[in-house]
């Protein structure tokens, strides 16, 4: 839960949900809402998988998901699950029987979908290998591939549809005593995706995944994203959230970072505030800010960054984040620190000093953790 005392507007109530493990992450319940990306690799090919899972959970991923279309897909699963350092998520579609060998495998999670893995005898058989692996089970309906029948009842997808896949799917699992699942509800269209969970939300407990299916390229992808998941998010519906973008894993789990930073849901790594720039501008704001992006990138600890051209707002900007520059003119600018006046410092020199500040206050924030962490034991 996002709570700010001093701006309750701020505040973000979030749903009550039942907790379950994916591997070593809990989701839902008062958990964080984590972020998961999917490879997009031949799986069978370990190498090349792993070096994903890695990136992914370099930048943050907290867990990953990999297809298993094929048998040599689940027999490479077993060393993926060994090796990575995030839970695995199996993705099962039509073939039940890559989702009985996933578990064997050591999948944290089996991601089943109602409308292609078949009829109940085999999701029954499904359930009973999640039960002897210890894998808990994410039902993912999706919005182009829901079950004959209900496109027959409601004539096309539905939010309506949608919802009764997901709870029909509920049912076989709670009626063989397995409640270790969560539910996704996805589809390409925001207002039926936003929709279909808002309606999930209010008939079950289950923790819910968010995403907006095929949602598009890096940029056409994340403004979708962050339309739909922000105002689920916003409303305080969703546990874990995966960005869907025609791109590399790694954006995917940036842009869920930047969609989770903005509602102040998550914290990881650097903020950077900055202005678009203008005439005003005392430096080249956006040559600086790319520049500080791919130089802070290693960094993990939270803290907050404004980047502003001018006197306008840069002051009042610096005052709320940890370390900010405002241009001035004349070829330098202003250093704040806690939102003081620090030192001035020249254009020249103000990309390997905002660097060094943000390096010096991370170490101390992670020593800090250090202490507080050894003091708790």
């Amino acid at each position: 839960m996002s709570l700010n005392p001093v701006r309750p507007w701020r505040n973000v109530y979030r749903r009550k949900s039942r907790q379950i493990m994916v591997g070593k992450v809990p989701v839902g319940g008062d958990a964080p809402i984590s972020v998961q990306t999917m490879t997009n690799t031949d799986t069978s090919d370990v190498k090349a998988t792993l070096d994903q899972v890695l990136r992914a959970a370099d930048v943050g991923a907290d867990i990953v998901r990999v297809s298993t279309p094929d048998e040599a897909s689940t027999k490479a699963l077993k060393e993926i699950c060994r090796e990575s350092p995030v839970p695995i998520v199996a993705d099962i579609h039509f073939h039940y029987r890559r989702a009985i060998e996933a578990a064997e495998a050591g999948a944290a999670c089996l991601r089943i979908n109602p409308g292609n893995i078949g009829d109940e005898k085999r999701v029954r058989e499904v359930i009973a290998a999640a039960k002897d692996h210890g894998c808990s089970i994410r039902i993912g309906v999706n919005a182009g591939s829901l079950e004959k029948h209900l496109l027959e009842k409601y004539g096309e997808p539905c939010p309506e549809a949608m919802v009764e896949s997901a709870l029909e799917h509920i049912r076989i699992l709670e009626d063989n005593d397995f409640r270790e699942y969560k539910v996704s509800v996805k589809a390409s269209d925001v207002f039926l995706s936003a929709a279909a969970y808002q309606a999930l939300a209010e008939a079950t407990d289950a923790p819910l995944h968010l995403g907006i299916t095929e949602a598009g390229g890096l940029i056409s992808g994340t403004v979708k994203s962050a339309i739909g998941l922000g105002n689920l998010l916003w409303m305080g519906i969703g546990d874990t959230i995966r960005v869907s973008l025609s791109a590399d894993p790694v954006e995917e789990v940036k842009v869920g970072y930047e969609i989770l930073k903005s509602l102040g849901l998550r914290t990881r790594g650097v903020q950077i505030i900055s202005c678009p720039s203008c005439a005003r501008q005392g430096f080249d704001v956006i040559k600086t800010v790319e520049a500080l992006e791919k130089r802070l990138e290693h960094i993990k600890q939270p803290m907050s960054l404004s980047i502003i051209g001018c006197v306008v707002n840069g002051p009042g900007e610096a005052l709320m984040t940890d370390i900010g520059f405002t241009g001035g003119g004349a070829g330098s600018g202003m250093i704040y620190l806690a939102g003081k006046q620090s030192h001035k410092m020249s254009n020249e020199q103000m990309i390997d000093e905002i660097v060094r500040l943000v390096e010096e206050r991370a170490e101390k924030l992670a020593a800090e953790a250090q202490a507080a962490e050894a003091a708790a034991q």
